[in-house]
């Protein structure tokens, strides 16, 4: 029984949606999550609490599936306002179009960078109805925050400031150009100073809703994991000790871990991904001083029919299905396999879909000269899977490669191709910590981890088609524009010259290039899968 002089609150905190409009598959499991079953689900729990409220931890779009990214996330901007959401920090993947489309979503309207596909789902795009907050995003001109830093929200007679923060390594996530005329700064200082001017306008609870993420040792296990851990790592916990004391809730996000943890005292919270898990937060706050006295948490996996059925979604689903099935099933090319897989997103190897996709982007490239190719792995985010008779669609393909990036071909010396090489490791890391890249046909080289950082390529070990790199020779290099301007923290890519900025997209450059080897009678998935890049060991 809750005591007479406490009040309690109730949030339900989501992460990581990435789009997903429908369930998803969490590892090898059922499907679960979707919109309809989010919608189910906070319509049986505000049946207890009509007070309750939807907050967010960002990349709630961005990184897309087909059905979402085709209509630039419009209908998923829609969907989270017919659940309710109230605020939400961004995420890195926010920023992925630039301030601009970041300021369209939040505020509705035609004008955008994408306009192939704004506007296109309805003829009007009204904006979101919730609030993006990031306080450490800074305009360099007039030194305030790009979208607002905060919002205070009043419950059941309570101020309670909910503060948004995104991950300070946003530069290395984000191309350069997107985040134009913006600095990122660090995370907890930006906070931290908001307390006051906060507790001058009333607020009383303080929650940071946070795109920075960590993990603990149990989130290999089945989901939800029920007990509270005390071993949260990763660079969320370094922020979390240095918030001010009056902040005993974070709700984090952008590992796409499930977690509820202690850190120094304090409630950290994260829901998985996809909208696979949904975590419910209860907060008891003392009734004369407003003081935030106990917050516990639950989360629960989102399996569909469990909840019952909520009919406007399902409405609004039907809908989007109907609008984006017809375009998303036309044929592309066929297959010589049923699916083509992701790298693996620890990173340490390549794969089946990293190589095809730098093949693709070699072929695009080739007018421009291009020799070599390289691709980021994290722009590779499905499974290129198929239909019957091994057909791919161009659902499956946008799916693959949502993002759409332009290809943009550059001249690199081998001196500057191996240096590239040397940063897919950190000072102080014993492995890799930025994932791989994919590399094209006829790239190879060797790497040895036992060595230092900076030093773990093989010597002479790298070979284009054979013939060993010389380090004072000039090659050209195909990628994508992310990396081209130093996305992911390979800084090398920025330093070559006589660019070309192609106009080829990501996606369409794969298309085609499965087109190429259905013609040429070869189709991709048939043959196994050679390593390009070898560990020594």
């Amino acid at each position: 029984m809750r005591p007479s002089n406490t009040v309690e609150l109730n949030l339900v905190a989501l992460n990581d949606l990435h789009g997903n409009l429908e369930a998803s598959r969490y590892g090898g499991e059922e499907k679960i999550g979707g919109v309809e079953t989010l919608a189910a689900a906070l319509k049986d729990w505000r049946k207890d609490d009509p007070q309750l409220m939807l907050v967010g931890a960002g990349d709630l779009v961005g990184a897309s599936p087909a059905i979402s990214s085709m209509w630039a996330d419009e209908p998923t901007i829609d969907a989270l306002n017919m659940l309710g959401l109230r605020v939400t920090s961004v995420g890195n993947h926010e920023f992925d179009p630039g301030r601009a489309e970041l300021l369209r979503q939040q505020n509705g309207g035609c004008a955008s960078p994408r306009m192939d596909k704004a506007c296109k789902f309805e003829p009007a795009f009204e904006g979101a109805k919730f609030s993006y907050l990031a306080s450490n995003v800074i305009d360099t001109r007039s030194n305030t925050p790009v979208v607002p830093a905060y919002r205070i929200e009043e419950v059941k007679g309570v101020k309670v400031a909910f503060i948004g923060a995104v991950v300070k390594d946003l530069p290395e996530l984000v191309s350069a150009s997107s985040l134009s005329g913006m600095q990122v700064i660090d995370e907890a200082q930006a906070i931290n100073k908001l307390i006051p001017q906060l507790r001058e306008q009333g607020a009383t609870v303080f929650v940071v809703l946070i795109h920075q993420g960590g993990k603990h040792a149990h989130n290999d296990e089945a989901l939800p994991q029920s007990e509270y851990c005390d071993d949260l790592t990763g660079d969320i916990v370094g922020v979390v000790k240095r918030l001010d004391p009056a902040i005993r809730l974070v709700i984090s996000g952008h590992s796409h871990k499930e977690y509820l943890c202690r850190v120094d005292g304090r409630l950290v919270t994260q829901a998985q991904m996809g909208g696979h898990v949904l975590s419910r937060i209860r907060m008891m706050v003392d009734k004369q001083t407003g003081v935030l006295t106990d917050v516990s948490a639950r989360n629960i996996v989102m399996e569909p029919g469990r909840f019952g059925a909520e009919p406007a979604m399902q409405a609004f689903m039907d809908k989007v299905r109907a609008r984006s099935n017809a375009e998303l099933a036309k044929p592309v090319a066929t297959l010589g396999a049923s699916v083509v897989r992701q790298p693996r997103m620890d990173g340490t190897e390549e794969s089946p879909l990293g190589q095809v996709v730098a093949d693709a982007t070699l072929l695009a490239g080739r007018p421009w000269g291009a020799q070599i190719a390289f691709m980021n792995l994290g722009g590779v985010r499905m499974d290129l899977e198929t239909r019957k008779g091994n057909i791919a669609t161009l659902g499956n393909v946008q799916a693959a490669l949502p993002f759409g990036n332009e290809l943009v071909v550059m001249n690199m010396t081998g001196a500057q191709v191996r240096a590239l090489l040397e940063e897919q490791w950190h000072a102080g890391e014993a492995n890799n910590k930025r994932p791989m890249l994919q590399v094209s046909e006829g790239f190879t080289y060797q790497y040895d981890l036992r060595q230092p950082v900076g030093q773990r390529i093989v010597p002479d070990s790298i070979t284009l088609n054979g013939v060993r790199l010389e380090d004072s020779d000039s090659y050209r290099v195909a990628v994508n524009n992310f990396i081209a301007e130093g996305g992911d923290g390979f800084s090398m890519f920025t330093k070559g010259s006589n660019r070309v900025k192609t106009g080829v997209r990501d996606v369409d450059s794969l298309a085609q290039y499965l087109v190429r080897r259905e013609n040429d009678r070869k189709p991709v998935g048939q043959q196994a899968t050679t390593l390009r890049f070898t560990r020594i060991k």
